[in-house]
């Protein structure tokens, strides 16, 4: 029963709203001990399937029928009735039109969770990676056949990062190259997707307005989208993405 107060703190610690000395300490915890790490995959697995739930639902056309033959005006009615539905028509447009920014506002920022949700279940996995290797002549190769797209993978000598491997992954529906480093004891994911094919239009500003467990950098190259994220130093994670940003 020794992990039940660490596991009160799990929900917290992967929305990231634990103050930074305590993610630190949560996150150390998580990465020594079997049983909590094993809990905080099956938390991030509910959170993405509830999160991809809420998406299924759209309105038929029947409904949206329904919808708009319930807010027209009815003839012969007057004056006062005509402006009383044209108002009420007025103020649901505009709801409509602020739920929808809202939501691609909130989608886009839902997808910074998704890449913490994916960096977190993946290192506590009993396998990260499925090629091996620390060569990136072996491991770019892998991902051909594999994914709808090309990357480059940067030179690390001279530098202090370290290549583990790779897998295939995926952000919703879309396929990507999840690539993992070592820095100075610190696991590192770079993530890579089709700009195009990604569920949300991503606006980079929010990135700094969420408070996520660790750091993270993302940008957009030649068509594809990379994150960079990881619990290493941010000057770290720059790093990393700059000789990304250099090798593409």
């Amino acid at each position: 029963m020794i992990c039940e107060s660490w596991k009160t703190q799990l929900d917290t610690y992967l929305d990231g709203e634990l103050s930074e000395a305590e993610m630190r300490s949560v996150d150390r915890h998580v990465r020594s001990c079997h049983s909590c790490s094993m809990d905080t995959v099956t938390r991030v697995q509910m959170k993405r399937t509830i999160q991809l739930a809420g998406r299924r639902f759209t309105p038929s056309t029947q409904f949206r029928k329904r919808v708009r033959l319930s807010i027209a005006p009815k003839p012969r009615r007057n004056l006062g009735r005509v402006w009383m539905f044209a108002a009420a028509a007025f103020i649901l447009v505009v709801g409509v039109l602020t739920s929808t920014y809202v939501g691609t506002r909130r989608d886009g920022g839902q997808v910074f969770s998704e890449i913490a949700d994916l960096h977190v279940a993946t290192l506590a996995g009993s396998s990260p990676v499925d090629v091996i290797s620390t060569d990136r002549h072996t491991v770019k190769p892998w991902f051909q056949g594999k994914i709808p797209f090309a990357f480059n993978l940067p030179e690390l000598q001279n530098s202090d990062f370290s290549l583990l491997g790779g897998r295939m992954t995926y952000l919703e529906q879309t396929p990507g190259a999840h690539l993992i480093y070592d820095v100075r004891q610190h696991h590192i994911s770079v993530f890579v997707f089709q700009e195009r094919s990604l569920p949300a239009k991503l606006d980079e500003n929010l990135l700094s307005q969420k408070k996520l467990p660790f750091n993270m950098e993302t940008w957009s190259q030649g068509g594809l989208r990379y994150f960079v994220i990881g619990d290493a130093s941010a000057a770290d994670i720059a790093s990393l993405a700059q000789l990304f940003k250099a090798a593409s």
